[in-house]
């Protein structure tokens, strides 16, 4: 059977493939055999390495609240972030260049600054400008510097996911007399999300990954540092990294999964439901018709 995407393989495409499968699940299983090994041999298979984590004290005094405080930076930074950006990516595309220009300069500026750059300016100037606490610096500092960075790449992304659809959606709003402002809250934007929802997604996850940057050099009591004072108690470096990546892999999956899950929900709702409209209301959803006539551009008479 052959696709519009791609030959069906034949019988040697088949042995080859089925070879390939073999000789990569091989090489993965002799990998992780040797990482099983080393660790083995370097005595990080312990038990009393990895004994902590199943009692409540180490979760409950380092994990659970430095997940706390990713979570809490990285949703600000999403709440504020996302509309931030969807107003950048519009502006972007407006027809005023007095709104435009400076709506790129702000978007490229951002967007060429490392996010580290941002967080440690931003918590010298709240040092330095501010009376906000010690305690509180790093976590504004941190949701500071990712707004500022994800924002402006969100808008790129909005603007590119604007510019994906076909120019016949603008012309047909324009057409049935709907203002620009109109058509992209009601025809551009509605429909540009399922477009744009796999790269914000993407940098969601990218947001909740640049949280332990705050960690590391600012003190931020997350989870990457919180690992830190864990390890440093129970001398289990290797351990607390393992146990920590899992659950930011778990975490993003979450966010993955209820993404994919918000796409397919979307693109339901787009479907047709095959209604009809009768002919009375289709005549009063015509916009050249004026006072129960139709002007002449609608092919009547004033």
């Amino acid at each position: 059977m052959t696709s519009v995407l791609y030959d069906a393989p034949g019988p040697r495409a088949k042995r080859r493939n089925v070879l390939l499968t073999v000789v990569f699940v091989v090489l993965l299983a002799a990998f992780l055999w040797w990482i099983w090994r080393t660790m083995d041999d370097k005595g990080q298979l312990k038990w009393a390495l990895w004994q902590p984590f199943t009692t409540s004290d180490a979760w409950t005094t380092y994990l659970l609240p430095g997940l706390g405080t990713t979570l809490k930076a990285a949703a600000l930074s999403m709440l504020i972030a996302l509309p931030l950006g969807a107003l950048f990516g519009i502006a972007r595309l407006s027809d005023h260049r007095w709104v435009r220009i400076p709506a790129g300069v702000v978007v490229e500026f951002f967007r060429s600054i490392p996010v580290l750059l941002m967080m440690l300016f931003a918590n010298e100037f709240y040092v330095r400008s501010t009376n906000i606490g010690s305690e509180d610096r790093p976590l504004y500092a941190v949701v500071t510097g990712l707004v500022l960075y994800n924002a402006s790449v969100l808008a790129e992304i909005v603007r590119a996911g604007i510019l994906s659809l076909p120019k016949g959606q603008t012309e047909a709003a324009y057409a049935v007399g709907l203002r620009k402002g109109q058509t992209m809250t009601s025809i551009l934007l509605p429909q540009s999300v399922t477009v744009m929802l796999p790269a914000i997604v993407s940098q969601l996850v990218v947001i909740v990954k640049d949280t332990a940057l705050g960690g590391v050099m600012l003190g931020l009591t997350e989870l990457l540092n919180s690992r830190s004072t864990l390890a440093a108690n129970y001398a289990n470096v290797v351990a607390s990294f393992i146990v920590v990546g899992i659950i930011y892999i778990l975490l993003n999956l979450v966010l993955t999964t209820f993404a994919s899950w918000l796409e397919r929900r979307l693109r339901r709702s787009k479907k047709s439901t095959g209604a009809t409209v009768a002919l009375e209301d289709a005549t009063g959803l015509n916009p050249a018709q004026v006072a129960g006539g139709f002007g002449t551009g609608a092919g009547g008479t004033i």
